[in-house]
This record gives structure tokens, sequence and C-alpha cells, in this order.
């Protein structure tokens, strides 16, 4: 119960973007909620699974960094390892009343944008790794977005299920930096979590990212009525936003003014 205290993002702004309160969730952290508010983060190699209840408007994000970990030592029950991060998002959203049956799930990330991560194919493996546990646990995987170079901004919205990527070009100099920043904080993090098993790991916020320059987004929507399918973007995907509502379908494109 404590460590899922501690992994629950607390960072409250207000995004002057979208004009809402917003919450930040930092790798190893989760959130759940029926406001009606956004949830953001970055992902690199990391994945972040958005789970909803669309009766009662209920939903939740969590930022994992890897699959598994060794399930006989305690350090494995951490928000850092995918199948710890996705038990505590689904039970905070069961605890906050929603339904298992009635639960879908969007997924994002898994990029390979830094060199070394391609060499471990953690991103490969995450979004492997999340999309086997729903399948497994028979939640359907309404839209989803992952490998490929980008890093993504996500901006979640819980009470609808909206969600609206933002991918940075491939290898900006900006970009990578934050994301090199992040991943080597969370690799130093697993390692004194395993010399220390007890101790749950904080992530002190590396700056502020921005990635909008020199590249400006383009925008995609998943939005329209959802039918039986998995939304899939196996082509490849140019920098730009792109939105992830409610919809199985490909999305349509519209380009955002310029600066």
């Amino acid at each position: 119960m404590a460590a899922r205290l501690e992994a629950r993002a607390t960072r409250h702004y207000f995004d002057s973007a979208f004009q809402c309160q917003a919450v930040k969730v930092l790798p190893n952290e989760y959130y759940v909620t029926n406001e009606d508010l956004m949830i953001s983060t970055v992902l690199g190699s990391c994945v972040a699974a958005c789970i909803h209840d669309p009766v009662i408007g209920v939903g939740g994000m969590n930022h994992f960094m890897l699959p598994e970990g060794d399930m006989q030592s305690p350090a494995s029950a951490t928000m850092r390892y995918g199948a710890f991060a996705m038990e505590v998002l689904i039970n905070e959203l069961l605890k906050a009343g929603a339904v298992r049956d009635r639960l879908e799930a969007k997924v994002f990330g898994g990029g390979a944008v830094l060199s070394a991560m391609q060499q471990m194919n953690i991103g490969e493996r995450n979004g492997e790794f999340v999309l086997n546990y729903l399948r497994t646990e028979g939640i359907p995987v309404k839209a989803q977005d992952l490998g490929d170079v980008h890093a993504r901004r996500i901006n979640y919205f819980p009470r609808d299920g909206r969600v609206m990527v933002r991918k940075m070009a491939p290898h900006h100099q900006r970009a990578e930096e934050i994301i090199a920043k992040r991943e080597q904080a969370a690799a130093q993090s697993v390692q004194a979590k395993t010399e220390s098993p007890q101790r749950i790991e904080r992530f002190t916020r590396p700056g502020v990212e921005r990635f909008d320059r020199p590249a400006r987004p383009g925008v995609e929507r998943f939005d329209r009525p959802a039918r039986p399918g998995v939304e899939r973007l196996d082509r490849p995907a140019r920098p730009g936003v792109e939105r992830f509502d409610t919809a199985l379908t490909r999305p349509r494109r519209t380009e955002t003014a310029g600066d």
C-alpha cells in the first residue's frame, strides 16, 4: 500500500495550451481520477497504458520502464516494472468504481529514441509486454502507438478517454537530451532499488520539457465511434500530434497553425 501511495503522481499544474487543470506522471508513477482534468507524460522507451471505464468516466495512466523483474525479488514490486505498474493501475481503477468487464486500454511509447536503447530493445520489449498483458487480462486495446524512433508526449483525458500524442522529430537534439536524462536517471534508480529493496525511488523533474521547436506538429484523431478491432499505426510516423479518442479507424490528420 505504501508503495502505491508514493507512486501516485502529485505534480498538478494548469496547462495553458489546453486551458485545463493537469497532472504530470513521471516514470514509475500512475494517476487515476474521475475528475475533468488532463494527465500528461513524456515517453522514450518507456510505455504508458491509459485505461478507462467509459460508463462511469473514470480513467488512469501509468508509466513504466521495464517489462518484468525477478518475481522472487522484493525489488520487482515497484512501478518501474510493467507487471506491477499494470496491476496497480487496474486495481486503483476498480477501487474508484470501474467495472473490469468495461475497461478499455490505449497504449503508447516504446520508442527506440537512443542508440543504447535500440541495442537492448527495451522499447520493443515494453510494447510487447503491455499488449500481451492486456490480452491475458481480457482488456481490449482500442488504440496503440508503439515502437518507432520517436519520443512522445501523451495528453490523456480520463473522463472521456481521449488521448493526444505529440511525436517529436527523430534525433531532435533537445528531445534526446531530455529523454537521455530521464532514462539514465531511471537506470540509476533501478540499480539503487536493487541495492536497497525497501526504498521507493522518486524521480526529480529534469528541467522543463520543450519539444515544439523546430518542428510544428500536425494532429491526428481517434475519436469516431468505436468498432471491433485494434488501431495500428504501423506506417512510419512523422513528428506531430495524434489524437486517440474512442475510435478504432485510422485517424484524420489536420495541420495546426504555423508558428
